[in-house]
């Protein structure tokens, strides 16, 4: 984080606005740990991406929410055009970048935590495939500048706050925006990740889907998802490790159905 943090740092006296992007699915969750740190001048405004994956009303509950608090946000599908009010509004900001001789490009940061989406945004914000996309955390390395039709725009490597709790990072994992296989085995997360849903009452409409029965305990639905797949080891038992990296693996790419982990009023962690 301390490399990331020090690079985005340097930029802020150069920028006028900042898109931090969150996953609809998990806005509290994979909110940036810079974001409340950049200066009261700087507008940071916020794109909640994969729109597309999280449940639909859950997403406008949080738009509400985050109008209600002042905030500028946007749910996006990034398979579809960035909607035209996004560059109409970033234009906003060029009479702030001129001056009485020389105009100049709107200066312009996107961040957020590891594989929310940030590329994705930025590639739509210049018009092209500007910046590397993958579907794995850590692929944008440093900060590089990028040229919009009235803007540039700075890519940022996604940062994780290392002191956060424990819960955040295995739950990011759920959603793909933190390596599960370093945290912890995909059976744990698998049967973490299916306490939740079941405690949430949406367990029973993602096995669904593969026609699996969601009653008993995590471990009793896992090794019914894993039977299901055919995620079997030798004399037939079911491989739990297998049976929990395809579970999470579809859960996060929203092959089970749209999901949100969060509601404004019904958040990860209730306090």
């Amino acid at each position: 984080m301390a490399k990331g943090y020090r690079q985005l740092r340097a930029l802020w006296d150069a920028l006028d606005l900042v898109f931090e992007v969150r996953d609809a699915r998990a806005p509290l969750l994979t909110s940036s740990p810079v974001a409340d740190s950049f200066p009261e001048s700087l507008s940071v405004w916020m794109i909640l991406s994969k729109a597309d994956l999280a449940d639909a009303a859950a997403t406008s509950e949080w738009l509400a929410y985050f109008k209600n608090k002042g905030r500028k946000a946007w749910a996006l599908d990034f398979r579809s055009s960035l909607p035209g009010e996004i560059g109409r509004a970033v234009e906003s900001f060029a009479p702030l970048s001129s001056s009485k001789k020389n105009y100049r490009d709107v200066r312009i940061a996107v961040v957020g935590t590891p594989n929310v989406g940030k590329s994705m945004f930025l590639n739509r914000l210049v018009g092209r495939r500007a910046a590397v996309v993958g579907g794995a955390p850590g692929v944008t390395r440093g900060v590089s500048w990028f040229k919009g039709p009235h803007w540039i725009a700075a890519d940022s490597p996604g940062i994780l706050d290392p002191r956060s709790d424990a819960r955040v990072h295995r739950m990011m994992s759920w959603i793909a925006s933190t390596k599960g296989q370093v945290i912890a085995s995909w059976e744990d997360l698998a049967l973490e990740c299916i306490a939740f849903l079941k405690d949430r009452d949406v367990m029973a409409g993602l096995c669904g889907t593969w026609n699996v029965d969601a009653e008993g305990t995590p471990r009793d639905v896992l090794e019914k998802i894993g039977r299901r797949l055919g995620k079997l080891s030798r004399g037939g038992r079911v491989d739990m490790d297998a049976s929990g990296k395809a579970f999470i693996d579809a859960l996060s790419e929203g092959r089970l159905g749209r999901l949100s982990l969060e509601r404004p009023s019904l958040p990860a962690f209730p306090e």
